[in-house]
């Protein structure tokens, strides 16, 4: 009784009730709620602590970033979805609020998309200056069966390296990127390898307009870090995956390297073990495999980590085997 009457009275106030509206739409920095609410820094930390001590909001830091978003479990999320069942639709400040964020991710959305446009010829070139691309796509092809994919799919495909890679491997291959130039250079390599059973296409992770259950396997590689909402990108693919199916995301462990954010637009700073087995769990799957990859000449401050998932058939039993 006493954690309910806390949430609520962290809730019962104007400007926290604006955050937990729109913290229940993605994940936020403070600076980017001060701009939508319109006020100082120490008021809307304030305000922040308070709801995320009442196990309304989880905050966690990335550098010098901090995200706050609405809590996924327990006696707060229930809270919170009462209320966003109670908030009214046609609330003027909770209207204005609303379009405010859409900018914002507009915004985000924009700068990732200048910079894939800014290096879309050089995508390759970039990722291979984080850890030997080598190593990645000899694990890659380690990790996922050499027979039996019949239908593949590579969420953010950009330069279609990947179904290049996986091509011999698989009966047909769809890439979907939200960036034109990419697809570009995407479909130029694809034709030169002649692999006329891969195509590419253009569609946002967050609503593919793709079947349930239509693949054998997906591939999310180096992009959930531009993500504004990579739980989210995880569900959505996990939704294309038959039954038996399998998902393989491949991106950076948590790292310190704030230039990737301010120089190549990162949303993200790595992710954990047990931050990707969480999402995959929510959306379905059952995490099987880890492989941590080091960086270039064993530097540890960047490094990839491969993550397999399977979509069981049954009741899955979770665990998790850890790869050299």
């Amino acid at each position: 009784m006493d954690t309910l009457l806390n949430a609520l009275r962290a809730a019962a106030e104007p400007t926290r009730l604006r955050i937990l509206a729109l913290c229940l739409h993605g994940e936020l920095t403070v600076s980017e709620l001060m701009n939508i609410l319109g006020q100082s820094q120490p008021r809307v930390s304030r305000h922040l602590k308070l709801l995320s001590d009442a196990g309304l909001l989880e905050r966690f830091q990335e550098g010098s970033w901090v995200f706050h978003r609405a809590a996924h479990d327990g006696q707060g999320r229930d809270v919170l979805v009462a209320l966003q069942g109670l908030m009214p639709a046609d609330d003027i400040t909770l209207a204005r609020d609303a379009a405010l964020l859409k900018e914002i991710k507009r915004d985000r959305a924009a700068q990732a998309a200048a910079y894939f446009r800014t290096n879309a010829i050089a995508w390759d070139e970039v990722r291979s200056l984080h850890v030997d691309d080598t190593e990645v796509e000899n694990t890659i092809l380690d990790m996922l069966p050499e027979y039996g994919i019949e239908a593949l799919l590579d969420v953010g495909t950009g330069t279609g390296r990947m179904l290049e890679l996986l091509a011999p491997r698989i009966q047909s291959g769809l890439g979907i990127d939200a960036s034109r130039d990419m697809l570009a250079v995407a479909r130029s390599h694809l034709d030169h390898g002649g692999f006329h059973h891969c195509q590419v296409r253009q569609a946002d992770m967050y609503r593919t307009p793709l079947s349930d259950a239509a693949y054998d396997a997906a591939l999310i590689h180096q992009v959930l870090h531009f993500a504004d909402d990579p739980a989210a990108a995880v569900a959505e693919t996990a939704r294309t995956i038959r039954p038996g199916g399998m998902m393989l995301i491949v991106d950076f462990a948590p790292h310190s390297l704030e230039q990737l954010r301010r120089e190549h637009e990162h949303r993200r700073l790595g992710f954990s073990d047990g931050e990707i087995a969480e999402w995959m769990i929510e959306a379905g799957l059952e995490p099987q495999r880890i492989s941590h990859l080091d960086g270039p000449k064993g530097n540890k401050q960047l490094t990839v980590t491969l993550w397999l998932g399977i979509k069981p058939e049954t009741t899955p039993v979770y665990h998790l085997t850890a790869v050299a």
